[in-house]
């Protein structure tokens, strides 16, 4: 069952950047590639809060 948004919590492209331990810019790649959902509001894109735990927990592919 979907969340209602007013429970949603979303965070800042810095306080992602803070929590996965990367560039800003690397946050805005995974926005702009659509690895990262996020919404825009005004200039600024916010994340929810579950998508970036997801990213975090999301294995990363072996490039070998």
């Amino acid at each position: 069952m979907a969340q209602d948004l007013s429970e949603v919590r979303f965070l800042t492209v810095a306080e992602v950047a803070e929590m996965m331990r990367v560039s800003k810019m690397t946050v805005y790649r995974l926005v702009h590639s659509g690895e990262l959902p996020a919404i825009r509001f005004g200039r600024s894109f916010r994340v929810p809060e579950s998508a970036a735990r997801a990213a975090i927990e999301r294995p990363v592919a072996d490039s070998a």
